[in-house]
């Protein structure tokens, strides 16, 4: 009797051996598709798994890409979340019904109801602005005013910005026409083509070396990179940013334009209660203190700290506009950026 006992002690131990070498069943692992770079997330991701044990596994790519991916591999995708740079992509991600909602407490108090969606399927996790940035040599910031004045014949042959495939001047210009209608908004467009300094060219760290150099005297940008050069090391860089400064717009209308970093839960998770932990995650003080701190974005979690930079640049009044709207009025943003030849 009692070797039969000894017996089942052994097996129980093998067993416990051979369980804790084995690798970690699905429960304890989340996919991750992102079109955010590596740098900008991964840090974050470790600090989840040391403190959860709960594994991320990344994939980086195009937003564009990975959507096309997702839309293709359907209920067999092993992603769990789906993280893009842009509220557009967010509600493209939507449209084509690859999210789920996800209701969290946690995520309601710590996101405003403007920076997730309206059906609760994407949550946005970071925040960029997008102003006006100007030679501080050859312009007087109290020549500007808001985004409308662009257009004005004063600034013809001044104006860099990227081209009209950047999601990120589409929705600028979806705002414009949430707030300020779709004929007044292609005015705007028109105007503001007939101002470029040069055919669109680059992303938004072009745009601002371009202010520096004198190619163009404003530019539209957004902050983040603005920040990314300000810490860098970069001695081009740092003489760009010595030279060029930051205009907030619209401040006694509707505020600057805004753009968010944001995820979602995808429809076919494998794992949504370790997937909707990790967003928790990434919306909790700490980790937005972190996006601020190395990326340069502002928190999307009210009373978040700023990094020293951030802090630097002042206070401003945001647009309060529903990020939802940026996803909805993107096609016929696009248009009418067509019709009005921004190419």
């Amino acid at each position: 009797m009692r070797s039969g006992i000894t017996l089942l002690i052994i097996v129980a131990l093998l067993l416990a051996i051979i369980f804790s070498v084995l690798p970690r069943d699905d429960a304890d692992t989340v996919n991750l598709y992102s079109s955010r770079n590596e740098s900008l997330i991964k840090p974050l991701l470790d600090e989840f798994t040391a403190e959860t044990g709960i594994r991320v596994n990344l994939l980086t790519g195009s937003g564009d890409g990975l959507l096309s991916r997702l839309q293709s591999e359907g209920r067999n995708s092993p992603a769990d979340l789906f993280l893009t740079v842009d509220a557009g992509a967010l509600h493209r991600a939507k449209s084509a019904g690859l999210f789920q909602p996800v209701f969290s407490s946690s995520l309601d108090s710590a996101i405003p109801s403007q920076l997730r969606d309206t059906d609760r399927e994407w949550f946005g996790l970071s925040m960029r602005a997008r102003p006006i940035f100007y030679a501080r040599n050859r312009v007087d910031p109290t020549e500007l005013s808001n985004y409308l004045d662009l257009a004005d014949e004063r600034w013809r042959g001044r104006i860099c910005v990227r081209s009209s495939d950047n999601v990120y001047n589409q929705s600028l210009v979806a705002a414009m026409i949430a707030h300020h209608g779709e004929e007044e908004t292609e005015a705007w467009a028109r105007g503001l083509v007939a101002n470029f300094a040069r055919n669109p060219v680059g992303g938004d760290r072009d745009q601002l070396h371009a202010v520096a150099s004198g190619q163009c005297d404003v530019a539209l940008a957004n902050t983040y990179y603005y920040g990314a050069m300000a810490v860098s090391e970069n001695a081009t860089n740092l003489e760009t940013v010595r030279q060029v400064g930051i205009f907030w717009p619209a401040q006694q209308e509707e505020g600057v334009h805004i753009n968010v970093s944001g995820i979602g839960l995808l429809r076919y998770a494998n794992n949504p209660e370790s997937a909707i932990q990790l967003i928790e995650f990434l919306a909790s003080e700490r980790s937005q203190a972190w996006y601020a701190e190395a990326n340069q974005e502002y928190p999307v979690r009210e009373g978040a700290t700023l990094s020293s930079e951030l802090e630097s640049w002042g206070a401003f009044q945001a647009d309060t506009l529903p990020m939802s709207t940026l996803g909805e009025n993107n096609a016929v943003a696009v248009r009418l950026m067509n019709r009005a030849g921004w190419r």
